[in-house]
């Protein structure tokens, strides 16, 4: 996919990269995957928060940009997509709220480095929802990009100090966080199907319109 890189550079917004931030960053979970990441260490699985934290940047980055070719390939609408990609967070903070655990899965080996961490927890089916989804909003190539940099930053200093941030946040800190982002990717959810619906029923409207005349 061949981009006009002046364009894109163009399109540089501290608004926008705040705001597909957040929904990242609440997908992505960095502090809600800290109990896991414990317990992989009380396993003796190691990983390094660098490597974790560059390959999922690089997976996320690859997707953001191939992904939509991808769905054009197989004949899908970035905006129906959107509608898809709500739903399942829609799924994802009603299990975050309620207290479900939504990765149960354990790497194989004694190097959790790739798997789990990398995918699918920090780079797996969530995020490149968010991803698409965030892109079906009209969100700039460039704006999401640094986005994506900055929430691997963040899981990388998760990673990187998640004994001393379990220590501050104590048991009660950490299931009270985990909540009140569920309650903000609910919103977040409604908010991306709702803004998606609109497009999608305008393109069948637009459709009947044409068969019509």
């Amino acid at each position: 996919m061949a981009l006009d890189i002046g364009h894109e550079l163009s399109l540089f917004s501290f608004e926008e990269i705040i705001g597909s931030f957040a929904p990242l960053f609440v997908t992505i979970d960095i502090l809600g995957a800290i109990p896991i990441v414990l317990s992989l260490k009380d396993r003796g699985q190691k990983y390094d928060p660098t490597q974790v934290a560059v390959y999922s940047t690089i997976i996320l980055l690859i997707f953001l940009f191939v992904g939509q070719s991808l769905l054009s390939a197989l004949s899908i609408d970035i905006h129906s997509f959107g509608v898809a990609g709500g739903i399942i967070l829609l799924v994802m903070a009603a299990e975050m709220v309620f207290g479900l655990q939504i990765f149960q899965e354990d790497g194989p080996t004694a190097n959790a480095t790739f798997i789990p961490l990398v995918f699918p927890l920090f780079a797996g089916a969530a995020a490149f929802t968010t991803l698409l989804t965030l892109r079906s909003q009209g969100l700039a190539y460039i704006n999401l990009s640094i986005s994506v940099v900055l929430n691997m930053f963040a899981v990388y200093l998760g990673l990187r100090f998640v004994d001393p941030i379990e220590r501050l946040l104590g048991k009660n800190g950490a299931y009270i966080l985990r909540k009140f982002f569920g309650v903000i990717l609910l919103a977040i959810a409604v908010k991306f199907i709702t803004n998606s619906l609109i497009h999608v029923i305008a393109d069948v409207k637009i459709g009947v319109e044409a068969i019509a005349g």
